[in-house]
């Protein structure tokens, strides 16, 4: 098979239509939704605590904000290790 016939081929062998491409979505657990939420309010904790010069004060206060939502989402939430 030619080069020009393989690349025909694997244009008709490619998948067609909306979500065609979508991979298949693992499904979370309420525990590993808690770790995603932690985790991502873990990240902006320590970036904000990276920045310390007064130039980005304000970007520091948001990032805590942000993590101060993520924090009261698991309000209740179950502690683990």
């Amino acid at each position: 098979m030619d080069e020009t016939a393989h690349r025909i081929t694997a244009l008709e062998a490619s998948p067609v239509g909306a979500y065609a491409t979508e991979a298949v979505r693992r499904e979370l657990s309420e525990r590993d939704v808690v770790d995603v939420v932690r985790a991502e309010a873990a990240e902006r904790l320590a970036a904000a605590a990276r920045l310390t010069g007064p130039a980005h004060a304000g970007r520091a206060a948001r990032l805590r904000a942000e993590a101060a939502v993520l924090l009261g989402f698991l309000d209740g939430a179950p502690e683990h290790d």
